[in-house]
């Protein structure tokens, strides 16, 4: 396509440099936009964020672009970054551009007949890898030292996905308030602070065939420093879902012969890092709450109209459900 929403593509290849371009909205993603887009030769993948209603700090282009070019070096794979754009006359939003990577976001069984039982365990156990990896990296000696403050995070947490409901609230949603004050009121003392990636789960990683493996970790739009069992709890979220046969949050994936299950990828984790996990229900119930919020806001984007794509008409069924889901693992903590 050579226009799209979001997406001028004669400013573009003006400021670029580059031209006559043509791109391609990729799908998937429920919060900021991602293209493709290529001059014939090159080809590139384009983040921005969403059209409107967006709120300060969460689809901050600057800090997404840092954190992947700061992990460049380590073990944790991500894309090259090739240019960050702060200049809002050329898209009308700061945007990057980066390398486009071979591999796969696995968000449909139909993707994974390639996959055996053996390989899913195995893509299992490396996608926990790779998070234990992230973890271990050192903020400071990759230059993210002051990327966040973690003291008081998950405090500060509750607070913020609260306001971003606040900042989003459209309709009566039954439990969402109690849930939040009970995980206020609750919250556990970090033992650690680490890189965390703040969206991480499977179908924000490339998939690889042949090695079978990870490419490439994306959508580090959440990223800071702070208690790594966020990352792990929002990852057993995404995994456990809503616990129904064709889960619309895991995608049913999770559920194909091979794959271990959510607690079986947390017991992992914990093996690796060491992490004490004896809590864990507080981050599955913070989990689910901050995904509630996020798709409540993506329902009010599509609602006045500010959203690129399909698939979004549904997603504010799932808030409900997502929000009982928390306060039955915040009673188990």
């Amino acid at each position: 396509m050579t226009e799209l929403p979001g997406l001028d593509l004669g400013r573009l290849a003006a400021h670029l440099g580059k031209g006559p371009l043509t791109g391609e909205l990729i799908p998937g993603g429920r919060s900021n936009l991602t293209y493709r887009v290529t001059d014939g030769q090159d080809r590139w993948v384009l983040r921005r964020p969403p059209l409107g209603h967006v709120l300060a700090t969460a689809h901050d282009m600057t800090r997404e672009h840092r954190v992947i070019a700061a992990l460049a070096d380590t073990a944790v794979p991500v894309p090259r970054v090739e240019l960050l754009c702060t200049d809002t006359e050329v898209l009308g939003a700061p945007f990057y551009l980066m390398e486009e990577v071979a591999g796969v976001a696995l968000r449909d069984p139909d993707q994974c007949a390639w996959l055996t039982p053996a390989g899913a365990t195995a893509l299992a156990e490396r996608l926990v890898d790779v998070l234990a990896d992230l973890h271990a990296v050192d903020p400071e000696s990759v230059g993210l030292g002051d990327f966040g403050r973690p003291e008081g995070f998950l405090k500060r947490q509750v607070a913020r996905w609260g306001k971003q409901l606040d900042a989003s609230r459209s309709r009566d949603l039954e439990g969402i308030d109690d849930l939040r004050d009970r995980l206020a009121e609750r919250v556990p003392e970090s033992t650690r602070a680490t890189i965390i990636h703040g969206d991480y789960r499977l179908d924000n990683v490339l998939v690889t065939q042949d090695p079978l493996g990870i490419s490439a970790v994306l959508d580090w739009e959440m990223a800071t420093l702070g208690d790594p069992l966020a990352d792990v709890g929002l990852l057993h979220v995404y995994w456990h879902g809503l616990g129904i046969a064709k889960d619309p949050i895991t995608g049913t994936v999770p559920s194909l012969p091979g794959f271990p299950s959510a607690d079986e990828l947390v017991a992992r984790y914990a093996n690796r890092t060491g992490a004490d996990v004896s809590g864990f229900g507080w981050y599955i119930a913070f989990g689910y709450f901050k995904l509630a919020v996020i798709l409540e806001g993506i329902h009010y984007r599509y609602t006045t109209g500010k959203t690129v794509g399909a698939g979004f008409s549904q997603l504010g069924a799932l808030t409900l459900p997502l929000v009982r889901q928390g306060l039955l693992a915040i009673k188990e903590y």
